[in-house]
């Protein structure tokens, strides 16, 4: 009978790996910890393995040669990012890597529209204001979300959502990706323009790409110094994409209006985890004193359509691989 083990899950995620092991017959193994030298281990007995974390499964390389040894073929992620994952060293070693690129575009969406709408109406100052019994409104009048503009980073399948919902909105859209999508242009759901433009022009700049070597710190002072002093930043990519001590300073210089974080550098230290008083990450402990930026712990992805998906299709990923089949979710290597 086939084996899967399945790392780093969540009291959550397990009905519906309950569920894909009773249909499709297959013996699925949860823990609760992620998968690193030291717990390798447990994957000995296995066929295959989904995981999702957000630390490197190791530093050197040597995880994919045990994994190897154990007759582990294939590595399949419940998420859409694999920056954890050594690509040259799992090809090395004859393991496939798997990802879930769309588990639910809308649920990001959702959360980029709830953080763009109470940076615009100013929600963390009044709350601010109304935790110190202070209910005075002058100061903070909105402007309405017709006259902004909104600037994409991204124009993935995250990014094209975004573009939708805040077009029907009757924002004006900008976008800038590798790849540009002819049809959404067409449209009218948004233009295409160099990186220089959005930071110029946009109300708000969000960000929707993932990390690579090229975009650690994509946004940073560079870009902070481009951008309109009353523009917001939001990012729900991954935390190294901005430079968080050049934000910082933006904000202290007053150089952009606000900000709305769901991803943080250094964030494995802190995110579902509990502190007594402050978080060993100083920079984050700064964002939090700002009465202007609006703090989540990574928590885009996380509905439930979107967990059942991450979910079972990286079972099914994996399953596949294991018989011998071909998952379109593959990571292409360089060079291939």
């Amino acid at each position: 009978m086939i084996k899967i083990i399945a790392y780093h899950v969540r009291q959550d995620e397990e009905p519906f790996i309950a569920q894909w092991s009773k249909k499709n017959e297959i013996e699925v193994k949860s823990v609760p910890f992620e998968l690193h030298p030291d717990t390798v281990e447990y994957a000995k007995g296995y066929d295959g393995i989904i995981f999702k974390q957000r630390s490197k499964l190791d530093e050197d390389g040597l995880i994919y040669q045990v994994l190897k040894s154990y007759g582990i073929r294939q590595l399949s992620c419940r998420s859409a990012g694999i920056d954890t994952v050594n690509l040259s060293a799992a090809k090395l070693n004859g393991i496939k890597v798997t990802n879930v690129p769309s588990y639910s575009p809308h649920a990001v969406a959702e959360l980029v529209l709830m953080q763009a709408m109470q940076l615009i109406r100013h929600y963390p100052e009044f709350k601010a204001r109304l935790d110190n019994n202070d209910y005075v409104v002058d100061g903070l009048r909105s402007r309405e979300l017709s006259e902004y503009v909104i600037g994409i980073i991204g124009v993935g399948r995250i990014g094209r959502t975004v573009a939708q919902i805040f077009h029907s909105l009757g924002a004006k859209v900008l976008g800038n990706d590798l790849v540009r999508n002819p049809e959404l242009e067409q449209a009218g759901t948004l233009k295409y323009v160099e990186k220089d433009e959005i930071y110029r022009k946009a109300d708000i700049v969000t960000s929707h790409v993932y990390l690579s070597e090229q975009n650690i710190h994509l946004i940073g002072q560079n870009a902070f110094s481009k951008m309109k002093s009353t523009a917001f930043l939001i990012n729900d990519s991954r935390g190294s994409i901005v430079n968080t001590a050049d934000l910082l300073v933006a904000l202290e210089k007053k150089q952009i209006a606000g900000a709305a974080l769901d991803v943080v550098e250094e964030e494995t230290k802190i995110f579902n985890l509990k502190f007594d008083r402050q978080t060993p990450v100083v920079n984050y402990n700064l964002l939090k004193e700002l009465p202007n930026v609006i703090l989540t712990p990574h928590i885009a992805f996380y509905t439930d359509i979107a967990v059942e998906r991450m979910v079972k299709q990286a079972l099914d990923d994996a399953l596949n691989i294991i018989q011998g089949k071909h998952s379109v979710h593959e990571i292409s290597f360089k060079g291939e």
